[in-house]
């Protein structure tokens, strides 16, 4: 079980660091965009420090998840983000890919919160 919680960790934070590295690099295709996604990402152009900031959490956050030492740091670091994504695909993007790689990304996500609940307890006391 251990291993497969490293792979697993290891893919997840691979994935964060990807998709923050592309927020400053742009490497990746973009899709074709919708009306609606166009007005949301026109939006996001506006504040001109959101998606660096968003990238470089994603970097941070995923490198921090990969480490079982402070998996339970990177898994609270990207939780925002993560609820971002899940919203955003099923509330813009609608797109059944979109919604399934956000679910298992998220639920991924609250399964290290939960295996790493004794590390939260000091901080809700």
């Amino acid at each position: 079980m251990k291993i497969v919680k490293f792979i697993v960790s290891l893919l997840f934070g691979l994935m964060f660091i990807n998709a923050g590295l592309d927020k400053f690099l742009h490497y990746m295709p973009m899709p074709k965009a919708t009306p609606e996604q166009m007005k949301v990402f026109a939006a996001f152009g506006e504040l001109h420090w959101l998606m660096p900031l968003v990238g470089a959490v994603e970097i941070i956050g995923g490198l921090l998840f990969i480490f079982p030492k402070t998996r339970a740091l990177g898994a609270i670091i990207i939780l925002p983000v993560m609820v971002g994504i899940l919203l955003h695909n099923f509330s813009i993007d609608k797109s059944t890919t979109g919604m399934s790689i956000a679910g298992v990304l998220f639920l991924i996500n609250l399964w290290m919160i939960i295996d790493n609940k004794d590390k939260y307890k000091a901080l809700v006391q």
